[in-house]
């Protein structure tokens, strides 16, 4: 599949079919790269729902319906449309229409759910835009009013030393041990917009319209920092519906800013 390049300055972006596959600044690479130890992907996006649902019998309750959901909902399943492509700017879509029967790519091994549905209409919009400071990954979801869903961002971030440190704003440095010992629930980071990843170059992360962070990393090459709506396991499985925030506007927009300090 082809990657779509966007460039600006010493700033030069890698997408493949959406996904963030690249990002070099001043030659340093800051995303985690597919083939690497830790994980088969180097980005992703947690929606409708945000967390594991296999002790629910990978259900969830929603004021329509019951949905067939696996761990962070269906929308990984669904593929990008590209829209929009200019040097520094590229957009992409995917859409779904309600109760649509959606292949599970982890059944049978992982998951005894074959197909995955939801009970109402939604786009998601993921636009990758650079300027002279930094890149700015946004999500635009849109769908019928009062529709429930989480919203959560996957990104992965090279690792290159062997102390990084994770330095949420105003609170004490998380290390990478601590994230390890947190092993597959992730570290919760609550109430934050902003951290900064030490290594061998200094990452701000900025989100907005997120409300926390986790941080994810079972190997010591790479770490997940995730801006969330919901940290899925402040409830039992069963109870996940109580994280769901509800559509109101007729697109919610949502953003996570990385920038070199």
């Amino acid at each position: 599949m082809d990657i779509v390049h966007l460039q600006l300055g010493q700033q030069t972006v890698g997408i493949e079919a959406g996904e963030l596959i690249s990002y070099l600044v001043d030659g340093h690479e800051v995303i985690h790269q597919k083939g690497s130890p830790g994980w088969r992907s180097s980005d992703a996006e947690m929606f409708p729902l945000i967390g594991p649902t296999n002790e629910a019998n990978f259900q969830v309750q929603t004021p329509r319906a019951a949905a067939t959901q696996d761990q962070h909902g269906l929308l990984r399943e669904l593929r990008y449309l590209a829209l929009e492509q200019s040097v520094t700017k590229a957009v992409y879509e995917k859409v779904y229409t309600a109760n649509t029967q959606v292949k599970n790519s982890k059944f049978p091994a992982k998951s005894t759910a074959e197909f995955l549905s939801w009970p109402y209409d939604f786009s998601f919009r993921k636009t990758y835009e650079l300027d002279a400071n930094g890149l700015t990954v946004s999500f635009g979801v849109s769908g019928e009013k009062g529709m429930p869903f989480m919203l959560g961002y996957h990104p992965a971030f090279k690792l290159v030393t062997d102390t990084p440190t994770i330095e949420p704003n105003g609170r004490k440095l998380i290390t990478l041990a601590e994230v390890l010992a947190v092993g597959s629930r992730a570290l919760e980071v609550p109430n934050c917009n902003q951290i900064i990843l030490n290594d061998q170059l200094s990452l701000k992360l900025k989100s907005s319209g997120f409300r926390h962070f986790m941080c994810w990393t079972e190997v010591p090459n790479m770490v997940c920092i995730e801006p969330i709506t919901f940290y899925p396991y402040a409830v039992s499985q069963e109870n996940l519906h109580e994280g769901f925030d509800q559509l109101e506007k007729d697109e919610q927009v949502f953003s996570l800013r990385i920038e070199v300090v």
